[in-house]
């Protein structure tokens, strides 16, 4: 089960990315759309086995989350367990705005997965949790047909699909 701080992305970035994920699901490769239907493009800021959403709201109380963050999204990279995901262009701006939220969820006590932490946060948009190895070329050359992407963030929440948790922020 995993837990995570998202950021939500405009409407048409989100309906670009959901209609990769589709292309994706008709060539026989499982997208994140397919994983949880209630999934939405987004970038994780956060991530643990469990997250309390209360804790989150009360660290980041005042804190503007992603509102007015504009990205660059412009690759493509893949993780370890054939995770599949659209790379976010690291920006100092977004580097700040990330390492701003940590410094206030620790503060909260709110505990997350050290390779989210600044320094070591990799920021992606995940396409697909579970390519077949057999498809990660054909998969990798159709996410590159979307690319690039300029995304704003116009929301963030907690989510938490396996025990039914979306609290926006």
């Amino acid at each position: 089960m995993v837990a995570a701080l998202e950021l939500y992305l405009d409407v048409d970035t989100t309906r670009r990315v959901r209609t990769l994920w589709r292309a994706l699901e008709a060539e026989g490769i499982p997208s994140l759309g397919s994983l949880h239907q209630r999934h939405r493009p987004h970038l994780s800021l956060a991530a643990a086995h469990r997250i309390d959403p209360q804790a989150v709201t009360a660290a980041l109380d005042g804190f503007p989350v992603g509102r007015g963050l504009t990205v660059g999204i412009d690759f493509v990279g893949q993780f370890v367990g054939r995770v599949l995901w659209l790379g976010v262009t690291v920006t100092e701006e977004l580097l700040a705005h990330h390492r701003a939220v940590h410094e206030r969820l620790t503060a909260g006590g709110v505990e997350v997965w050290d390779h989210y932490r600044p320094g070591l946060w990799v920021p992606h948009c995940t396409i697909s949790m579970r390519v077949p190895n057999p498809m990660m070329a054909p998969a990798i050359r159709r996410c590159l047909e979307y690319l690039p992407m300029r995304a704003t963030v116009v929301g963030a929440g907690v989510a938490d699909h396996a025990n039914d948790i979306n609290q926006p922020l």
